[in-house]
C-alpha cells in the first residue's frame, strides 16, 4: 500500500475540516491510524523487522499524544474521532 497525495487529501477531507486542513488533530490521528494499520499488517508477515517495529511504536506514541491533547481540549471531538476510526473496543 502506497500512500498517495490523493489518498491523503481524501483522508484529511473526511476527518479534517477540508482537504487542505492537514494540521488538525483529527486529520493527523486519522493519518497515523492508517499508517499504524499498514505497519501492523507488515509486521504480521515480517516478525523480525525491528526497525519497522520501532517506527510503529513511535507512531502509536504520537497518536496517543494527539488523543491526549484532544481529551483536554475538546472531549466531544475526541469521542467523535474515536468512534469514526473505531479505535476503542
Amino acid at each position: 500500500m502506497y500512500l498517495t497525495s490523493e489518498k491523503k487529501q481524501e483522508l484529511f477531507a473526511k476527518h479534517g475540516q477540508s482537504a487542505q486542513d492537514t494540521g488538525s488533530a483529527e486529520g493527523q490521528i486519522a493519518l497515523f491510524s492508517l499508517r499504524i494499520n499498514h505497519l501492523t499488517e507488515h509486521l504480521k508477515k515480517n516478525k523480525k523487522d525491528h526497525s519497522t517495529r520501532r517506527a510503529l511504536i513511535k507512531l502509536v506514541g504520537k497518536r496517543r499524544s494527539l488523543l491526549d491533547y484532544l481529551i483536554k481540549k475538546d472531549i466531544e471531538r475526541y469521542r467523535s474521532i474515536i468512534k469514526e476510526l473505531n479505535l476503542r473496543k
